[in-house]
């Protein structure tokens, strides 16, 4: 089928206005006579607040408020469950709400007439502390008789999955290789473009407004007014320009005590109207807000001879840290991916997260499946090697296919493009088939060179590999949630349609979704792409459309704007102009996994991804480098090929930096690496020098035109198929990562030890 818009590269919406700076971030935004906001940190990880001094702050040359947990309604908040305090003290509302059990809980809020004025009354606030005991290794927070976190959970364990399938012993019976493993996946720090930042006041209908940065507008709504306690609908968020997400800011950072702030200062009538202003700085930022969960995953795979998988056990550890946040989520993920994206007939999964005094394992790009992935494909690798059988060759024979069961026993619903994926970039990295039709790596590029790139006979070289590795993970919110996103056009001209208005609350946090549902609506209505305008992200202006997560945006928003847009097209033909469409569109049901077995169907839609790794090593120095990258995504169906390549190269770049670079250090519940010059991600110079992004279409029966979400896919198995190169370089398998050059060098060392 021909479209007009649709598999087109349009340019993006929002690009004149970031190019030129004429678009605002939350912390470009300023207001009349505004004030400032600063947030005493609890710099401690685990203690009870006996007592706040703010008499000093109070008095302090410039402020205007002081606020602490006695000023919050209700001290409560929580994407999954309610159990972090909005702000730690005596009096609160909540119990245990005296406890800090993170540096970064939130103590108090000073409010000033500038920013360097409510930074310095900070300092000014005297806690009084009693430090409690340090739950630090989740493993350790699970044995009997360890120190308990929180009054819900007796045994420090967050959230807790279980899959059986088939007979495990009889699995492993009938291998005739078993590889065991042992892996840890590291913290990672979401470094997004802004720090926490927002501006909040009251807007002309008297509603608690806070124009922030965020993913899910009527969630930040619903939680500002529980803790406030006040209706749903006299709170507005706005999100403006969003710099990155990256599942970051899933979980409340300003949203709360920004509305905190405005709401107290009405109520006292004479500051009535000021706006106040917050921006974190980058240290306040890392130590503030939740990261990647670090995991322990020990696994155990068995396969026959001809490299069919007979059985696979998995036990995976995740560091919750502090408080919920999502990870019951992220480790469903996790529970899923643990096993790879290849059919297994016998499977025992448990996992769990854990509760700690670390920072909170929060949603991040991959939401658990990297950690997943990582050991999975990791084992691939082994078997492949004790078999004697290609890496590819290996995942070829067991992929899933839509007739095959995931381990919950139940098939994957929708297209599935995983063989195509696999073969797409096995080849665009030069695998290729021999006369009998199986396949052969490239060969071996282990060349002796200097750095320089001359040829020498030493011990000291540049010594080249590959690595392939695959993955696959849900699209959209899953097990047993309705999964549902409002959007409204309007059709608005006189005997022609003029201009097209998409109202839709989803965020863009720079992946590009207002452009593709502006893609959407021009399409469906038939008219000129640069005839669509959108008016996004407000929750006083449009329903409920969902989160920025989960991979869900271009499945959800184009099937409620395609649905908005038909209803209003069919208005505007009746001559009811102007032509007004609404839609929620409700995506296929899931079910819950059971909690004895795992069966279910815990999603409606997944996203495929295979990816290759050309590194080189310097074996002196243990640096090893991406030299080139190939990425290749089954997208259903590119709305816009040019943001599915950017989305390609930007999480492979991420995740390269996750697999390599990103070393985040803590001591005693303190972080080490609180800044940028400490704490490395991926600069210009860290990019391979070449990428091949690679676009797969293997449509979605239920995504609109097609199309499945694939902003996470590049992510998923990346870190696996450095650690494959590296291995297929310098010989020496590595089980943790990043793979900074001392671990590398250590890994030599350690292999060249007699």
């Amino acid at each position: 089928m021909t479209h007009q818009t649709i598999g087109q590269s349009a340019p993006r919406i929002d690009a004149p206005g970031k190019v030129t700076g004429q678009t605002l971030y939350p912390g470009d935004i300023t207001y009349p006579n505004m004030l400032h906001m600063a947030t005493l940190f609890a710099g401690r990880p685990h203690a009870r607040i006996l007592s706040i001094d703010t008499s000093a702050a109070v008095a302090a040359p410039g402020v205007v408020a002081v606020f602490t947990a006695t000023d919050v309604p209700v001290n409560e908040y929580g994407l999954q469950i309610d159990d972090q305090p909005v702000l730690c003290g005596p009096g609160s509302s909540k119990s245990g709400a005296d406890v800090v059990r993170f540096v970064g809980d939130q103590v108090a809020l000073v409010v000033a007439e500038a920013e360097v004025q409510a930074r310095a009354a900070c300092k000014l606030i005297h806690v009084e502390w009693e430090d409690l005991p340090l739950v630090l290794d989740p493993e350790a927070a699970i044995q009997p008789g360890a120190y308990r976190l929180h009054p819900h959970s007796v045994d420090n364990v967050a959230y807790a999955y279980r899959i059986r399938k088939g007979d495990i012993a009889a699995g492993f019976r009938d291998a005739d290789v078993i590889i065991e493993g042992t892996y840890q996946t590291p913290v990672q720090e979401h470094a997004y473009l802004q720090p926490e930042a927002g501006v909040a006041y009251l807007d002309a209908e008297g509603r608690v407004t806070v124009e922030v940065a965020g993913q899910w507008t009527h969630v930040d709504q619903k939680q500002i007014a529980h803790a406030l306690d006040i209706p749903a609908d006299r709170v507005r968020v706005i999100y403006p320009a969003i710099g990155g997400a990256f599942g970051g800011r899933e979980d409340m950072s300003v949203q709360i005590t920004l509305a905190l702030a405005v709401w107290r200062l009405a109520q006292r009538g004479t500051l009535r109207g000021r706006p106040i202003k917050t921006i974190w700085s980058r240290e306040e930022s890392i130590i503030g807000h939740g990261k990647r969960h670090a995991m322990k995953i020990v696994t155990r795979w068995g396969a026959k001879r001809d490299g069919k998988l007979t059985a696979v056990e998995v036990n995976v550890v995740a560091d919750g840290g502090a408080y919920m946040y999502t990870s019951n989520k992220v480790l469903g993920n996790t529970t899923l991916t643990c096993t790879g994206p290849y059919e297994i007939p016998n499977v025992a999964v448990d996992t769990m997260a854990v509760y700690t005094n670390n920072l909170p394992g929060a949603a991040f790009r991959g939401f658990g499946g990297p950690q997943g992935h990582f050991a999975a494909e990791s084992q691939m690798d082994k078997l492949a090697e004790a078999l004697g059988i290609d890496p590819v060759e290996l995942r070829l024979r067991n992929v899933l296919t839509g007739e095959k069961l995931l381990t919950v026993g139940t098939p994957i619903p929708g297209g599935v493009g995983l063989t195509e994926t696999i073969i797409t970039a096995a080849k665009a990295a030069g695998w290729t088939h021999d006369a009998v039709g199986g396949w052969q790596k490239p060969a071996n590029q282990r060349i002796n060179e200097s750095a320089n790139g001359a040829i020498r006979n030493s011990q000291f070289a540049i010594r080249r590999g590959v690595g392939f590795a695959a993955g696959f993970k849900n699209v959209g919110f899953s097990f047993g949630y309705q999964e549902n996103s409002y959007a409204r056009v309007e059709l608005r001209g006189g005997d022609e349609i003029a201009e097209a208005v998409v109202y839709f609350a989803g965020a863009d946090c720079g992946q590009g979704n207002h452009t593709i549902i502006a893609q959407v609506a021009a399409e469906v209505a038939g008219v000129p792409f640069e005839r669509v305008r959108v008016i996004a992200s407000d929750t006083a202006r449009m329903g409920d459309s969902g989160s920025a997560s989960a991979s869900r945006l271009t499945y959800m928003s184009g099937n409620a704007v395609r649905g908005a847009a038909e209803r209003a097209l069919a208005a505007w033909q009746n001559e009811d102009r102007p032509a007004v469409g609404e839609y929620v569109y409700l995506a296929p049901k899931t079910t819950p996994i059971d909690h004895d077995t795992g069966y279910g169907k815990p999603n409606f839609a997944y996203g495929y991804v295979a990816q290759a790794a050309f590194v080189a090593v310097d074996t002196e120095t243990g640096e090893a480098r991406i030299e080139r990258f190939v990425s290749a995504d089954d997208v259903g169906k590119a709305i816009n090929p040019q943001q599915v390549i950017g989305q390609i190269e930007g999480g492979a770049v991420q995740a390269l930096g996750y697999a390599l670079l990103e070393d985040f250090r803590t001591a005693q519940g303190r972080v080490l690496t609180d800044k940028f010059s400490t704490y490395l991600i991926p600069t210009v110079l860290d990019i391979p020098a070449r990428m091949d992004a690679i676009i797969v279409e293997t449509p979605d029966p239920n995504g609109p035109f097609g199309a499945r979400g694939m902003g996470e896919m590049p992510y998923l198995p990346a870190a696996a198929a450095v650690a494959a190169a590296v291995h297929d370089a310098i010989g020496v398998r590595f089980d943790a990562f990043p793979l900074t050059p001392e671990r590398v060098w250590r890994g030599l060392k350690a292999k060249d030890r007699p």
